[in-house]
């Protein structure tokens, strides 16, 4: 991809192309099993998106990771 397209997404969404595949390459090759690597993505993911989760709302979201609780529709997952 050139760097117009990401000129584009950063302009859109406020975030760099590093940051972007940054967490790409922790999805894709991270363990999903483990808490440390699913503590990062939440963070990660607050920080691009500028919403705090709570230390309980994060371990919940892990937990279910965790023990393949995640539900199809993550909308009723809280």
């Amino acid at each position: 991809m050139d760097n117009k397209f990401w000129g584009k997404v950063k302009n859109k969404t406020k975030v760099d192309k590093e940051t972007i595949i940054s967490l790409a390459k922790k999805l894709q090759n991270g363990n999903m099993k483990d808490e440390t690597t699913i503590r990062e993505v939440i963070d990660t993911l607050s920080s691009i998106t500028g919403k705090s989760v709570s230390e309980e709302k994060k371990q919940k979201i892990v937990d279910k990771i965790v023990n393949d609780k995640v539900p199809n529709n993550v909308d009723k997952m809280f």
